[in-house]
């Protein structure tokens, strides 16, 4: 066999180590492959371990002690390799979720590296100065486009049209013209019967009369 022949099968140094150009979306893809493929080998033990059982069970019955401890031996060194494969795969979900975890951070702290450099870029082009100049024009703009509406909105010659002293006149003679109106539906008023004032005039005339004649007396 040729030398280099040789060397391609047992130097195994002589292969490039490609584990640094590993991405993380790779690393965890080959992880998974692995995980699935043990996954597998899992059940395949798990049916063999049964079978073994199955296969002890049936020589013990049949009295073949030799082929029952056979079976058991295989059954326990199946139990063995799956008990070690149950600790590998562990190991291999462990180092995966790590992985994730990882490849997760390092996307975000790209996309906030990103947003930072974005943002740094867009206050270069702003001036804390000339945003409030801006606003303070923005507020003077709103001022005198609340004056306009005002304006627009008043109707023109209203002051002079609904003048509150000029609505109280009309107002009055409108009341003084519909009092007038009734009086004239009313019609003539009867005639009232003189009020009869004799008794009373003549009451009144001899009571001061009584009155005069005490103080002369008193006076005398």
């Amino acid at each position: 066999m040729p030398i280099n022949a040789f060397q391609r099968i047992f130097d195994f140094g002589s292969k490039k180590d490609d584990t640094k150009n590993v991405s993380s979306s790779d690393a965890i893809k080959r992880l998974s492959d692995v995980e699935e493929m043990l996954n597998k080998k899992q059940q395949h033990l798990e049916s063999q371990i049964e079978g073994e059982k199955a296969t002890a069970i049936r020589y013990s019955k049949q009295g073949n002690k030799r082929g029952a401890l056979m079976a058991l031996k295989r059954k326990k060194k199946c139990e063995k390799t799956l008990l070690q494969l149950d600790g590998t795969l562990t190991t291999l979900e462990t180092q995966r979720e790590y992985l994730q975890n990882a490849s997760t951070n390092m996307d975000v702290l790209r996309v906030m590296r990103q947003a930072a450099s974005a943002l740094k870029k867009t206050n270069q082009n702003l001036d804390v100065d000339q945003v409030h100049d801006l606003m303070d024009d923005l507020s003077e703009q709103h001022t005198v486009a609340e004056e306009i509406a005002n304006a627009i909105s008043s109707p023109v010659g209203s002051s002079d049209l609904y003048n509150d002293a000029d609505l109280e006149r009309e107002l009055e003679l409108l009341a003084q013209e519909e009092i007038k109106e009734d009086m004239m539906n009313i019609g003539p008023l009867p005639d009232v019967p003189p009020v009869q004032t004799t008794t009373t005039t003549t009451i009144k005339t001899n009571n001061q009369s009584e009155e005069l004649r005490e103080l002369e007396a008193w006076a005398q």
